[in-house]
């Protein structure tokens, strides 16, 4: 299964605050907040929703597709993702900008301030998926994710003229755009995912109730922190998967990213959306026990007595005959 995997390609700059970002806001001055928290530690790490993907994917050994615009200082990152089994054939370099830059401060509770520098994923808008799928052979899902807001809306209408199934996957994206434009992106798409949270904005916005919704796409995902991941269907129970025991809480970003490079390759194995749901909770576990989001490794023994722990050896049976 050829699975695209498109979005914002970007380096990390992760910070943190020892205290607690509640204890600093005043309820009456909040129209006019400014405010400089001293932070501890920096931390330089590769990111971007759609390379993060791809590198639990290349993990995993489901040889995803990235798809996504970079800046000439790509190459070092290429390099990164080509040694981890991600196919970087499809980036777009730009020739004037840099690649886009993510910077981040969590607190001691885990609450997170971040600003996104766009920079060359601008340029995402002139990548044509055709060209990807002649180059691959064909596409059997392409999953879109929070990116050039022109190029999310062209990587869909393309898929839908096209035929090839897709995932819509807004993240951070939600916040900028209107109702109209996340009608479109998620109309039609097999799977729709977002955290709890952004699915009571996509809800908000488009004006559609939750049964409309499911209406209109395959499969609802919706990732709920620490209590797991929800899959709904219409007409169907949903299937409700928990997350397996942590071994410590060191950084939340990229644990969405995670769950979602485990649930794929589930899928791309053919393994059913209860197992994916599973591989991709126990990938976001990985993450949350690691300072970035790339950071991690995955060593085949200690991911299956870990998933055996969580989700029992039937289901682990499943997994470990597909598990590079």
């Amino acid at each position: 299964m050829r699975i695209a995997v498109t979005g914002s390609i970007a380096t990390d700059h992760l910070m943190t605050f020892p205290g607690r970002f509640a204890d600093q806001l005043v309820a009456d001055q909040l129209h006019t907040v400014s405010l400089s928290f001293l932070v501890d530690n920096l931390d330089v790490r590769r990111g971007g929703v759609a390379a993060n993907i791809c590198f639990g994917m290349g993990l995993l050994g489901t040889a995803p597709i990235l798809v996504g615009a970079a800046g000439s200082d790509f190459d070092e990152y290429r390099a990164w993702l080509d040694r981890h089994g991600v196919d970087t054939g499809s980036v777009r370099i730009s020739e004037v900008l840099h690649t886009a830059r993510f910077v981040c401060t969590t607190d001691a509770d885990h609450n997170q301030i971040g600003s996104f520098y766009t920079g060359a994923m601008s340029e995402a808008r002139l990548i044509e998926l055709k060209a990807v799928a002649d180059r691959v052979g064909g596409l059997d899902l392409v999953s879109i994710g929070a990116d050039d807001p022109e190029g999310m809306l062209r990587h869909t209408e393309e898929c839908r003229s096209r035929g090839i199934p897709f995932a819509a996957d807004f993240s951070q994206q939600i916040a900028r755009m209107d109702g109209d434009e996340i009608r479109i992106l998620l109309d039609g798409a097999t799977y729709l995912f977002s955290n709890e949270y952004e699915k009571g904005l996509i809800e908000s916005k488009t004006g559609w109730t939750d049964a409309e919704i499911l209406s209109k796409v395959g499969h609802r995902v919706t990732t709920l922190g620490a209590q797991g991941v929800r899959i709904e269907c219409a007409g169907e129970e949903p299937i409700e998967v928990g997350c397996p025991e942590e071994n410590a809480k060191a950084d939340p970003t990229g644990v969405g990213d995670a769950f979602r490079a485990g649930f794929l390759s589930g899928l791309a194995w053919g393994v059913g959306l209860e197992r994916a749901a599973q591989v991709g909770c126990m990938l976001a576990t990985l993450v949350i026990e690691t300072v970035g989001t790339q950071e991690y490794t995955l060593h085949r023994t200690r991911f299956m007595d870990r998933f055996t722990k969580a989700y029992g050896h039937e289901a682990a049976a499943e997994v470990r005959t597909h598990l590079a």
